[in-house]
């Protein structure tokens, strides 16, 4: 059975000091870190997004000036930008397609993007045979939240690994969750998620 990991936009403007800082982001990124560390080598696939959102430009009613925080956003994550980049806490050594998404449109779901070589997530996931997949990253109820459901709707097992995660809010987050548990989503922590037989 083959697994990936899905690692959703552990980014500088998502973490501490970032323009849509995530409150324990960065902690997420060390953890993410110590645990491809751990277990890398548990996973067929290790996939990592990045919102990479295209310049001068309000990409499709992403950014606003005005925004409402739940369909536009303050500019983050601008192509090029230091904001774009890996949060430096994130060891990304092991990743073996990094994706970019929302070029000059709305994204959430790192389904939405492609890799380097212009392949898309499904694509990836469907070469590779992989049947199960584990989820990380930022934010919980937001892209983690899309990318998990999008990950659901391609016909893969779920496990979030809900101690590798952060929110924007904590009842937003919670909702996430029982929503992506109602779908079909297995919520573990880490550190149960190679303590037995992958279910």
């Amino acid at each position: 059975m083959s697994r990936a990991l899905l690692i959703v936009d552990v980014q500088n403007d998502f973490t501490e000091g970032g323009a849509l800082a995530v409150a324990g982001g960065d902690a997420v990124a060390s953890a993410v870190s110590a645990f491809l560390s751990a277990h890398a080598g548990e996973y067929d696939v290790i996939v990592a997004s990045r919102d990479w959102h295209e310049p001068d430009r309000d990409n499709g009613g992403h950014f606003a000036d005005e925004p409402d925080f739940q369909s536009s956003w303050p500019v983050h994550c601008v192509a090029g930008t230091a904001g774009a980049e890996y949060d430096p806490l994130l060891a990304t050594d092991a990743v073996t397609h990094h994706v970019r998404k929302g070029q000059g449109i709305p994204a959430y779901s790192m389904f939405e993007g492609t890799t380097d070589d212009d392949a898309t997530v499904a694509a990836v996931l469907s070469e590779r045979g992989v049947l199960v997949a584990d989820v990380v990253g930022l934010a919980t109820d937001h892209c983690v939240r899309a990318s998990a459901m999008d990950a659901i709707a391609h016909g893969v097992h779920v496990r979030v690994l809900t101690d590798l995660v952060a929110g924007v809010g904590a009842e937003s987050s919670e909702r996430a969750l029982a929503e992506l548990a109602h779908a079909g989503a297995e919520l573990v922590e880490s550190t149960q998620a190679f303590g037995g037989a992958p279910s």
